[in-house]
């Protein structure tokens, strides 16, 4: 059977998450960090929209 996805992170928990990777970085994203950085934003929007009631799909 399979499983259900999880719900996603708080938007607020994702948000302080970018934060931090941000300021690590000294607001320079190169490699790693920036793709980390693209993940987590995609996310960040995910979880905006279901705490706003919206419907998002899958990328």
């Amino acid at each position: 059977m399979p499983s259900t996805p999880p719900a996603p992170r708080p938007a607020e928990q994702v948000n302080a998450e970018i934060r931090a990777l941000v300021e690590a970085c000294g607001g320079w994203l190169y490699g790693d960090s920036r793709q980390r950085y693209e993940l987590l934003v995609a996310e960040w929007a995910v979880a905006v929209a279901a705490e706003q009631g919206d419907v998002v799909e899958a990328a």
